[in-house]
């Protein structure tokens, strides 16, 4: 089971991720795959950009804790997660979630997992630059509820 976590202020190219989720990988039917990036409207602002920050060391253990909690719940095989820090513009990549595994609906979940955990236990904080001004983002309180899902 092929472990991948990296937290990089570099962006990443999404088209080499996938082939190395799939490089010597005959074993898996399904990959999945989440990319998220800075949009340009937030509660009803222009963004400009994101600035993030996280907790080096902390940030990739709880990230190696969720993946690990993901691999409990579903059969999945190769997992990539790569998480931006910095300044990030609008358009630009933040967030990876590669899971490969035999079948599609234990990718699905366990992508959609992976990406809920990190918006509520990861320690990354994101400060979001607006025409307006800035402000810190909290995670949702619809991003709790979403996570609280898998706990039941």
């Amino acid at each position: 089971m092929h472990t991948t976590i990296k937290v990089q202020t570099a962006n990443f190219d999404q088209s080499e991720l996938y082939s190395e989720l799939q490089k010597g990988n005959v074993e898996d039917g399904a990959i999945v795959t989440f990319t998220g990036q800075v949009r340009q409207q937030n509660l009803g602002d222009d963004v400009i950009g994101l600035a993030l920050e996280h907790y080096p060391g902390m940030t990739e253990k709880t990230i190696a804790d969720i993946v690990s909690l993901a691999r409990e719940k579903w059969a999945i095989g190769k997992v990539i997660v790569i998480h931006r820090v910095g300044e990030l513009t609008v358009g630009e990549n933040i967030v990876f979630v590669g899971v490969t595994g035999p079948h599609r609906g234990d990718c699905y979940a366990a992508n959609e997992f992976i990406m809920d955990f990190l918006k509520i236990k990861a320690p990354f904080w994101k400060k979001e630059i607006t025409t307006t001004g800035k402000r810190w983002l909290d995670a949702k309180s619809a991003d709790h509820e979403k996570a609280q899902q898998w706990e039941n």
